[in-house]
C-alpha cells in the first residue's frame, strides 16, 4: 500500500466530543498541504452543516454492507447503532498524493489498524474529565438526552481501554488546550512532517 516514501498515517482516536474534529482542522490549517483527511463512510444521518463527501460519505445500510462484504474497508464498527468504516480507497487516495492520511476512528478501529499492520502513529485523545466531556457534548446541541447518555457510557469504556491497554496507542494526550495538543502531535509526527519541508 502506498510507496516506500509515503508518510505513515496519523490515527486519532477518542470519545465523541473530545475534540478530534477540532484538532484535525487545526493541524490542517497550521500545515496546509501536509495532511489530508480520510473521509469515512457512515450510515448515520448528516448533522446540520455536514456535507456528503466532506465530513463523511453518507450511505445506506444496504450499500455499506455490500462494501463491507466486498472487503472495501480497512475497519468497520457500529457506534450508537450506526455503521462507520474507513475504506482502503480513501487511505490510498491520500497516500498517492504523498500526504499524511488522518484517520478519525474509534478504539475498535484502532484494533483493526494494528491487526493489519498499517504504518501509523496512533494517538488517543483523552478528555480532561468525563464531566468536561459531558459539557462539550451538551454544548453541541445536536443530540437528545438518551443519545448523550449513550455517548458518555461509550466514552467511559474507551477511556478505560486507553488506561488499561496503553500499548494499543503510541501516545495518549489529554485535550485540555488545543494549541498544546496540536504541538504534541506535531512533535510526534516530526519526522513525517519534515518530508514536506515544514
Amino acid at each position: 500500500m502506498g510507496t516506500a516514501a509515503s508518510p505513515r498515517c496519523f490515527v486519532l482516536a477518542g470519545p465523541s466530543g473530545v475534540g478530534k474534529g477540532t484538532v484535525i482542522a487545526r493541524l490542517c490549517q497550521e500545515l496546509p498541504g501536509v495532511f489530508d483527511f480520510s473521509v469515512s463512510h457512515t450510515t448515520r444521518a448528516p448533522r446540520p452543516g455536514e456535507c456528503d463527501g466532506r465530513e463523511y460519505h453518507f450511505v445506506t445500510t444496504e450499500q455499506f454492507q455490500k462494501d463491507r462484504v466486498a472487503g472495501r474497508f480497512l475497519e468497520t464498527a457500529t457506534v450508537h447503532g450506526q455503521w462507520y468504516g474507513t475504506s482502503w480507497e480513501a487511505i490510498e487516495r491520500v497516500r498517492r498524493r504523498g500526504r499524511i492520511c488522518i484517520l478519525d476512528i474509534d478504539v475498535q478501529g484502532v484494533r483493526s489498524v494494528r491487526a493489519v499492520g498499517l504504518p501509523a502513529l496512533v494517538v488517543f485523545l483523552m478528555p480532561p474529565s468525563l464531566t468536561e466531556l459531558e459539557r462539550r457534548l451538551r454544548g453541541r446541541g445536536t443530540e437528545d438526552e438518551a443519545r448523550i447518555q449513550c455517548r458518555l457510557k461509550t466514552a467511559a469504556q474507551e477511556v478505560s481501554v486507553a488506561r488499561g491497554e496503553p500499548t494499543l496507542f503510541d501516545a495518549i494526550i489529554e485535550n485540555h488546550c488545543l494549541e498544546e495538543t496540536c504541538l504534541r502531535i506535531r512533535t510526534l509526527l516530526d519526522t513525517d512532517i519534515a518530508k514536506f519541508g515544514n
